[in-house]
């Protein structure tokens, strides 16, 4: 028979063990059930400045917050004049692992690794050419778009990235633009057969084809369907949607195979100024556009054939100095560069399509240049 005091006290034992084992439990399960400040992704703005280019990294959390991470060098050196003028600054891989970025001032481009909350620079290499300003990626193809100077036409040039993060010029891809002129954005279709560059002082949409071997063709220049082609993005269907910032506009175009475009809805008003920046949600139902000088965002719907329609001419207000937009991956919020306050806000996306305001960072320093998240 055993001793009851034995017994007794064994019980008390285990009780004593259990109850901090309880305790732990119950605490773990209530952090595992507050997901509101977990960090889920990152938004990314670069520094532009001309003394030394450096990636700003912010956490996002579940509930859209963003909280400050960490400063990065990317070894190269911003420049006067390119905030405001392009999209594309930088360019994050799908899965979010790859970081691309443009130095204007040096004339070369940044590749970092990311790892958790950790940017790793992995390469800098020359763009090819004078002031870049805009880069796209599809798979391992890196095209970076250089507007050239006052006198010398802009080109295009084209790199292989490695698994190591690190780029390889490919022969024969550095073509030119149309001419001297002011870009704004290059892009890979969905397809990454046909990269696309708008030109704002020509009122020109260039495309390029690209061979299997990843290199482009000579450009082929066609007339924008309004004034000032600026920002664009592809719907997944692989619609071309392009904002029009001299007439308050945007339009969408089919482009084929051999780079020739076709208007699909020509020139379709937002009833705001400066529409410039443009991003389509993943699942394509819908654009928005940020609207510079109203300080406002506009949205349009997007049918499965690529014509697209006004949904709401002020979606969000935002302050004068709207600027670059980029949306997460699963385009649950949309993020906006302010320049006028120095901010980037945070909206969530709605099945909808309407946006609601979630957050406001402030203290982005003056000149920050181009946006992206994940």
């Amino acid at each position: 028979m055993k001793n009851p005091r034995f017994t007794v006290l064994a019980a008390l034992i285990l009780l004593a063990l259990a109850i901090p084992l309880a305790n732990a439990r119950t605490w773990n399960d209530n952090q595992g059930n507050d997901n509101s400040n977990r960090t889920t992704g990152a938004v990314y703005i670069m520094t532009n400045d001309p003394a030394g280019n450096q990636v700003i990294r912010y956490d996002r959390a579940n509930d859209g917050s963003l909280a400050f991470s960490g400063k990065f060098s990317t070894g190269g050196l911003g420049a006067t004049g390119l905030t405001g003028s392009n999209q594309g600054g930088l360019v994050l891989s799908s899965n979010g692992r790859t970081l691309l970025v443009v130095n204007a001032g040096s004339n070369d481009i940044s590749i970092f690794q990311v790892h958790q909350n950790i940017l790793s620079l992995t390469d800098k290499t020359s763009s090819h050419g004078i002031m870049p300003i805009s880069l796209t990626l599809h798979n391992r193809l890196v095209y970076v778009l250089n507007a050239g100077g006052k006198d010398s036409v802009g080109n295009i040039a084209g790199y292989k990235l490695d698994s190591e993060g690190e780029l390889t010029p490919i022969a024969g891809s550095v073509q030119p633009l149309s001419g001297i002129t002011a870009p704004a954005q290059i892009s890979f279709n969905p397809q990454g057969t046909v990269l696309v560059v708008t030109e704002k002082t020509t009122n020109k949409i260039d495309t390029y084809t690209v061979n299997g071997d990843g290199v482009a063709s000579a450009p082929i220049s066609h007339a924008s369907s309004g004034n000032t082609p600026f920002g664009f993005a592809f719907s997944n269907r692989g619609t071309l949607i392009v904002s029009e910032a001299a007439g308050g506009t945007l339009s969408s175009y089919s482009v084929s195979n051999a780079g020739s475009l076709t208007t699909i809805s020509g020139s379709v008003p937002d009833n705001q100024l400066a529409p410039c920046w443009v991003v389509v949600t993943e699942n394509s139902k819908y654009a928005y556009t940020t609207n510079a000088h109203s300080g406002t965002i506009s949205s349009y719907t997007v049918d499965r054939n690529g014509v697209i329609h006004l949904l709401q001419s002020i979606a969000a207000t935002t302050g004068s100095g709207d600027i670059d937009m980029a949306l997460t991956r699963n385009s649950g919020y949309l993020y906006v560069s302010i320049i006028s306050s120095q901010s980037t806000q945070g909206y969530k996306v709605h099945d909808d399509g309407s946006l609601s305001w979630v957050t406001t960072i402030t203290g982005v320093p003056a000149g920050a240049d181009g946006l992206a998240a994940d």
